[in-house]
């Protein structure tokens, strides 16, 4: 089977006594930067040293394949340098190989700076959206913005500390001045910090310089007052894109705050 194992975002005392037993027990381990996964290793005191294969944003196309045939007759941890592999880090190729060759894949939970980060971050929990990283083009990342400024949930985007102020200010071009952020920035590790604020708020502060790990959280957008017949008339446009009614209701419905049924019912009589 595949196993992804969870390994600590910054501070080893979030290893798991499962992450622990599995990497003394392992065979074979898939990892991102095996010098990282060794170091870890010899961290948590595992005198165990299992084949270390390397599976990295580089190789994990033409790697996982391989690993997922091996996986038929072994065993295979998989770890990233830090939280839960496949989360905008290599695991989810092998993941798509493993499941179609009918290999077996579970996973060790644990740490995850995108779960820490939203649950500290002061905004609502109940759905949220993660973003990974934003294009590092400004142009396509300012586009990417854009197309997500009305997107209702809380959302979640890893960014580069040297990005930082540039991103936190296209946010606040596409997404409004009064839009809530949160700048989460090495978590779990000695200094842990989260700031809180508008765009123009954090990027003064961003603009002096920030390092270290860093995960930004957004509030979604507030429900915009629109007619019912401005919402019909929305779903008759995904309808003619080619989504089903159903879900282009369901949609509509979310980014408008009115009912699907409504809308649903409306759309009918429209017609």
């Amino acid at each position: 089977m595949i196993i992804l194992a969870a390994t600590p975002i910054g501070n080893l005392g979030d290893a798991s006594r499962r992450l622990i037993e599995v990497l003394e027990n392992a065979e074979i381990v898939a990892a991102e930067d095996t010098r990282t996964t060794q170091n870890l290793m010899r961290a948590l005191k595992i005198e165990n040293r299992p084949r270390m294969i390397a599976l990295h944003d580089h190789n994990e196309k033409h790697k996982a394949a391989e690993l997922a045939e091996l996986a038929e007759e072994h065993d295979i941890v998989m770890v990233s340098d830090a939280g839960m592999p496949a989360v905008s880090d290599p695991g989810y190729g092998l993941v798509a190989a493993a499941v179609e060759r009918g290999v077996t894949v579970t996973a060790i939970p644990g740490p995850s700076a995108v779960l820490m980060a939203l649950t500290i971050s002061g905004m609502p929990t109940d759905r949220f959206t993660f973003e990974g990283f934003l294009p590092r083009k400004p142009a396509e990342r300012r586009s990417t913005l854009v197309a997500l400024a009305s997107e209702p949930r809380t959302m979640v985007f890893f960014e580069a500390p040297g990005r930082l102020a540039a991103s936190l200010a296209d946010m606040g071009a596409a997404f409004g001045s009064d839009r809530r952020i949160a700048v989460c920035r090495e978590l779990t590790k000695l200094y842990e910090e989260v700031r809180r604020g508008t765009a123009s708020e954090l990027v003064e502060w961003a603009e002096q310089g920030v390092k270290g790990e860093i995960v930004v959280v957004v509030s979604g957008a507030e429900p915009v007052e629109v007619s019912i017949e401005d919402a019909v008339a929305q779903v008759q446009a995904l309808v003619a894109s080619g989504i089903r009614l159903k879900d282009a209701c369901a949609e509509v419905s979310a980014a408008t705050g009115l009912s699907s049924r409504d809308l649903y019912q409306q759309t009918l009589a429209a017609r």
